[in-house]
């Protein structure tokens, strides 16, 4: 049975940093990124990797994010440094194992002004 459970989430003032952890089980999982979804906006990819460590992210955290893997742990990491307002939401991870993408519940993530 595949499992993604997020976690990391929280409260965090303007600048400040978080550190999120997705763990990915019952599967080999090719790409894995982490999506957020703002109050009232669509959910939007903010950070993908591949298993060969190529990475992609969306130009409004270029520089802030960074995406990171250990495959041997089917875990995928997301540092977010300077964190803004704008940044608030809900951040999900997506697993893909082929043709089929695993999705986990997901975490809160608030930054206050």
């Amino acid at each position: 049975q595949v499992q993604v459970v997020e976690s990391g989430g929280g409260l965090v003032q303007a600048g400040g940093s978080l550190r999120l952890s997705c763990a990915a089980s019952g599967s080999i999982f090719n790409a894995m990124g982490w999506y957020r979804q703002a109050p009232g906006n669509q959910r939007e990819l903010i950070a993908s990797i591949t298993i060969g460590g190529r990475t992609n992210y969306a130009d409004s955290v270029k520089g802030r994010f960074t995406i990171s893997r250990d495959n041997a742990k089917n875990t995928v990491y997301l540092q977010m440094n300077s964190l803004k307002p704008e940044d608030t939401g809900v951040y999900s991870c997506k697993a893909n194992a082929g043709w089929v993408d695993y999705w986990g519940k997901g975490t809160l993530v608030t930054v206050s002004s």
